[in-house]
């Protein structure tokens, strides 16, 4: 009886909070096949097809090809500046706006630090000169902390829609293992968002091409980053991935060796079954309905950025791995997380499992969010460590 109030309880908590923003816009399909035009892929494969069977197609030569598609040239340009950080709030509610001219009014009077971030321009270019130069607010650990073991750093990706300062306490708090952290700013979020958004729509949207497109750059701006870092001497690399983020972060992790510590905060094998199926991706779906489409050919044209698509190559290299999933998630299915651990054991993975007993959005809030830091941190902190040794021991 108890169990069944709670979950009611969660999920109409859970919902409130998913249904609280009233700025997500329900655009056309579009199907974005000129954001994948540098594929090189041969015109007469697709002679006849419909956009939806040329999509198909386009999807499935993707995997097929992914060294090339996830592949990158190193970027040449990188920099460390300095600035005041700022919000880049995705909602328009009160007390986020609020917040947002808090912070600006620090910076102006001078009671706000300024940050250190990365800056490079991506090696995968989009139409939006603003979102093609990476951004990447720096957490470097002291060198006390970084004595006697290999230097180690993990880069950050954060949820869908995140503001400038989501999982930057997560970085501080690697910073007290000695562990240094990138936290990047995805595709078309935060400073990299276009100035005709309020949202980071187009990082996941009814374009489909635009969508494969961002998790293409996305991709390269992780495996550039850890470019970065080695030249900063540093040698041992991790990735922590919060829902979209997570998506982002298990490919890069397919495609390179160097990520030896994996966290995934929120995980799914498929990328069209959470659009489809997810309260925050309603409007999406919405969009794909107006269209005639299905659940199965949303599943099929977001193959090619499916962590499932993936997974043999993702098991192909040891790695630690940490899959934190919510019992009453209403964005990605307990069956999708579940479908997750079901691969890792099939495929020999070395994972551990977490479970938070609230859904997606909550783990957000008091007192999930520090039930998930515990997870998140704890299981950072004993496999960079395990590293370490294992570094040592080989010496």
């Amino acid at each position: 009886m108890l169990s069944k109030l709670y979950a009611k309880w969660m999920y109409a908590w859970e919902t409130a909070l998913t249904t609280r923003d009233t700025n997500r816009i329900v655009r056309p399909l579009e199907w974005g096949f000129d954001w994948l035009s540098d594929l090189h892929l041969d015109a007469n494969q697709f002679a006849g097809l419909d956009g939806l069977e040329r999509m198909t197609a386009i999807n499935q030569a993707i995997v097929a090809r992914s060294d090339d598609f996830f592949g990158y040239e190193t970027p040449t340009d990188f920099r460390l500046e300095k600035r005041h950080p700022q919000l880049f709030p995705t909602n328009v509610r009160p007390e986020t706006l609020a917040q947002d001219a808090e912070l600006k009014l620090q910076a102006a009077v001078g009671d706000l630090e300024e940050a250190e971030f990365l800056r490079f321009t991506s090696p995968v270019h989009s139409q939006y000169p603003e979102n093609d130069i990476v951004n990447a607010r720096w957490y470097p650990a002291s060198v006390e902390q970084q004595k006697g073991k290999p230097k180690q750093a993990i880069i950050v990706m954060p949820q869908w829609n995140a503001d400038a300062f989501s999982h930057n306490a997560l970085c501080t708090l690697f910073n007290r293992f000695g562990i240094s952290a990138l936290r990047l700013s995805k595709p078309y979020h935060d400073i990299r968002r276009p100035a005709e958004l309020e949202r980071s729509d187009y990082a996941m949207s009814s374009n489909i091409g635009r969508t494969i497109g961002a998790c293409q750059q996305a991709v390269a701006d992780i495996r550039s980053s850890l470019d970065w870092l080695e030249t900063q001497g540093y040698e041992q690399f991790g990735v922590l991935g919060t829902s979209l983020g997570s998506c982002y972060a298990f490919i890069a992790a397919a495609q390179d060796p160097r990520l030896k510590v994996c966290a995934f905060n929120h995980a799914s094998t498929w990328f069209g079954d959470v659009v489809w199926t997810g309260q925050s991706t309603r409007h999406v779906r919405a969009a794909f309905e107006q269209a005639g489409l299905t659940r199965d050919q949303v599943r099929d044209i977001f193959t090619a950025i499916s962590p499932m698509s993936y997974m043999e190559q993702f098991a192909t290299n040891p790695k630690r791995v940490l899959v934190v999933h919510a019992t009453y998630d209403l964005t990605f299915l307990r069956e999708f997380s579940l479908d997750v651990l079901a691969n890792f054991e099939s495929h020999n993975i070395d994972y551990v499992s977490k479970v938070l007993p609230c859904g997606h959005y909550t783990t957000g809030e008091t007192p999930y969010k520090y039930i998930d830091g515990w997870y998140l941190g704890s299981f950072i902190h004993d496999a960079f460590k395990r590293l370490a040794h294992q570094s040592a021991a080989k010496v």
